[in-house]
């Protein structure tokens, strides 16, 4: 029992060790932030490659959950005689939650692992170590470009899911299921309000946050082997996906 009791005592004070540090390197990420800006070319590639490179899996994820929102929208709505609200169900439910969190969930398993990885092999063949010997900043040259980079590409990649999840309801409500187009749309304007919009752009932005400061912080502090590199791919991918959905919880009950 007391071996027990010793080890639930020494995860917890682990936890919250890790998460202190993930604290502190984030803070430096934030103070670091006007000066990376400095370098926007930096930056843009990195907005290339966390948000360009990711809008196929965005995309496509966002018109088949749009399609089987019209699905189960439609079959939900037309037991209670409402399926011209269908446009509404289906603006609100991907604006507000599901837009941002499938999207971060999408973006941590696609570029954060990518980021992640890339720092680790980084670390692993001593480029980062190299760096620091010729007074360059690693985390200024090389980690707050990918930070920013996804921290930007987050809330751009949520918006297109959302909106191609829409044109899917639609296609499914409209097209398919005879949902008539003029109630569709004109419900849907009258419904979703900027609160609504807002919401959503903060639960992305702030899960860009999260989910880059994970990866480029698994990636940085990775071990300089195969097996290191490998762990911090996988905790990027874990971790990302269990926070994102811890603050979509306190997000939303903040904001209703």
């Amino acid at each position: 029992m007391m071996r027990l009791l010793q080890e639930i005592r020494s995860r917890t004070v682990d936890l919250f060790a890790e998460v202190g540090r993930y604290a502190l390197f984030t803070g430096r990420l934030l103070m670091e932030t006007p000066r990376a800006l400095t370098r926007p070319s930096l930056v843009i590639t990195q907005v290339h490659n966390a948000g360009a490179l990711s809008l196929v899996i965005i995309m496509l994820s966002g018109l088949f959950v749009g399609m089987v929102l019209g699905l189960q929208g439609f079959d939900l709505l037309e037991r209670f005689g409402s399926e011209d609200s269908l446009g509404t169900a289906a603006a609100l439910g991907l604006v507000k939650e599901l837009g941002p969190v499938v999207t971060a969930l999408l973006f941590a398993g696609r570029a954060g692992t990518a980021l992640a990885s890339e720092l680790g092999l980084m670390r692993a063949t001593d480029q980062l170590s190299a760096m620091e010997i010729m007074a360059v900043d690693p985390i200024r040259r090389v980690v707050m470009p990918r930070f920013l980079g996804g921290i930007i590409a987050m809330p751009l990649l949520a918006a297109i899911f959302s909106m191609i999840g829409i044109f899917g309801a639609q296609l499914i409500g409209v097209q398919m299921m005879g949902v008539d187009p003029g109630q569709f749309w004109s419900q849907m304007r009258g419904a979703v309000e900027h609160g609504d919009i807002m919401e959503g752009v903060i639960k992305s932005c702030v899960f860009g946050v999260a989910c880059s400061a994970i990866a480029v912080y698994e990636g940085f502090h990775s071990l300089p082997t195969a097996e290191g590199v490998g762990r911090a791919t996988t905790r990027t991918v874990v971790i990302s996906s269990v926070v994102v959905l811890l603050l979509d919880y306190m997000l939303t009950a903040v904001m209703l």
